[in-house]
């Protein structure tokens, strides 16, 4: 059935701006995830979700173990509300939360924390000082896996860790075991570079082909060096897990013999900048709908709102796209507004006033920052409403 009429249908009840979860597309894209981890377990990261009742939904799948929160605080509520195995894959400098995490040994057991240097350690340790008697605190030691070339010249990948080499790592994994009340519980080592960036980009075939050469060699290199790094701290500790790749590297990862554990989050709601990829193909699952509001002119029409952004180095591909009715654009002085958005197109003169216009955001769990609810779409019927983390009052960053 046509994704439009299909959607429209489902909520005509109700009055946009609101945020659809289509139900059918969730279960095919979480499907398709564990055929590609091809046995291994998949931690689902949060940030992309960003609603409990749809983590409760995803964790009673098979093929999923564990949460990647995003902040402490938010793996505090989590872990209270009876989720369990939680890493926080930042480093934290919140010192309630770290009392609070030191204060609970149920908490403790159920939290992975992570550093990437003895400062952090420093800071954990003064952050817990005053708590007595202070449970294990569990630790995850966070790796480089960007990419490196030409003599330090040029790099891909995210600006995370300090700890490289395996010498980094097992230095950092000695001091941790020196230390009472830590315990060094997992590795992760996330390849931006390759997990985030589309190799099937469109209109610029030099740039296509400069992304592909350089995932190429930036996998060989990390196989190789994530293997010793792994090797030199287990020769130091025994580890619970190992952590890497991302939505779009998950069949490449798990090759590896030293990863354990393979993280995915957007892959769930496919959004716009996971349509650039060769080695998979999601369907749209998490999309809101914008009332049209105004009809400036022949071939425009306005809807409201619509300034979503998505994080990251500004430009085009951080705008939500327009979707459904297919054939829509931003104009180029106006783009996505804070209070109205024109769009032009062939589309348009068929929109009328009260009309929707269903877009996708170019991020997963950014969109559920603009809306307190998610509906719950299967076939062309309203199943559902669950609240999104801002619906239960909760915003961690």
């Amino acid at each position: 059935m046509d994704a439009r009429p299909r959607y429209d249908r489902a909520t005509e009840t109700l009055d946009p701006p609101f945020a659809i979860l289509d139900l059918d597309a969730l279960r095919a894209n979480a499907a398709d995830l564990v055929r590609r981890a091809g046995g291994k377990p998949i931690r689902v990261a949060t940030k992309s979700i960003r609603c409990r009742p749809v983590l409760e939904r995803i964790m009673a799948m098979d093929g999923f173990r564990g949460l990647m929160a995003f902040t402490l605080p938010e793996a505090l509520w989590l872990a209270r509300s009876g989720f369990t195995d939680i890493l926080v894959a930042y480093p934290t400098a919140d010192r309630a939360a770290l009392a609070e995490l030191a204060g609970d040994a149920r908490l403790a057991r159920e939290i992975t924390v992570t550093v990437d240097s003895v400062e952090h350690l420093d800071y954990v340790d003064d952050a817990v000082a005053d708590v007595h008697p202070r449970p294990e605190i569990r630790i995850c030691l966070d790796i480089d896996a960007g990419f490196v070339a030409f003599g330090g010249k040029f790099r891909a990948g995210a600006l995370r860790s300090s700890v490289r080499e395996p010498e980094q790592a097992a230095d950092l994994a000695a001091e941790i075991a020196k230390r009472p009340g830590f315990r060094l519980a997992g590795l992760m080592a996330y390849e931006a570079q390759i997990a985030g960036v589309g190799d099937d980009p469109p209109g610029n075939p030099a740039m296509t082909h400069a992304i592909r050469l350089m995932q190429q060699r930036s996998a060989r290199e990390l196989v190789t060096r994530r293997g010793r790094v792994v090797n030199a701290v287990r020769r130091l500790c025994d580890l619970d897990f190992v952590n890497g790749g991302g939505t779009g590297s998950v069949e490449r990862t798990v090759r590896e013999k030293a990863v354990t554990e393979v993280a995915a989050g957007s892959g769930f709601f496919h959004p716009r900048l996971f349509d650039f990829y060769r080695s998979f193909t999601g369907r749209p699952a998490a999309l809101f709908a914008l009332p049209v509001v105004r009809r400036p002119g022949p071939g425009t029409v306005t809807v409201l709102g619509g300034g979503y952004l998505a994080s990251g180095a500004p430009g085009p591909s951080r705008l939500p796209q327009p979707y459904l009715p297919p054939g829509l654009r931003y104009t180029p002085d106006e783009g996505a507004g804070e209070v109205q958005t024109p769009l032009l197109g062939e589309a348009a003169e068929d929109l009328r006033v009260g009309d929707r216009v269903w877009f996708r955001h170019a991020k997963a769990g950014e969109m559920c920052e603009r809306f307190a609810a998610l509906h719950l779409i299967e076939g062309d019927e309203l199943v559902g409403t669950v609240p999104t983390y801002r619906g239960e009052g909760r915003t961690f960053l």
